[in-house]
């Protein structure tokens, strides 16, 4: 399953941006949901996550306290809200699952592919 990650550009150091991820043929809901990252040069690396189950949230220890993930059922989308954005955010985001409900699964899963990403760039 690969999902589409979008909302990303270019913004300064302190701004926001909203990140969408969406799908097709499979409901959100129904399982966890990560955010990656990736920056130039350097691996994937886990930034949020939500849960199916319980809806509970994971956030990277770089993000805490800046980001915000949700779900909004209806429109069967995730979303990944990014307040005070720095330069060192810069990645692309992407969104995944492994068809899990738990963070703990999807959050350590070796994903062998990505979906589309969205480049975030955050610069003066």
């Amino acid at each position: 399953v690969q999902l589409q990650a979008s909302g990303g550009g270019l913004v300064q150091p302190g701004g926001s941006l909203r990140l969408s991820c969406a799908a097709s043929g499979i409901t959100l809901d129904e399982y966890a949901i990560g955010w990656f990252r990736q920056a130039p040069g350097k691996e994937h690396e886990g930034v949020s996550c939500i849960s199916s189950s319980d809806s509970s949230t994971y956030y990277a220890d770089s993000v805490k306290g800046r980001f915000t993930i949700s779900r909004d059922n209806a429109k069967n989308t995730v979303f990944l809200q990014m307040n005070s954005l720095k330069p060192e955010d810069t990645a692309i985001y992407y969104c995944t699952t492994d068809l899990s409900v738990s963070c703990e699964s999807a959050m350590t899963f070796k994903y062998g592919s990505w979906g589309q990403g969205t480049q975030v760039t955050v610069s003066s």
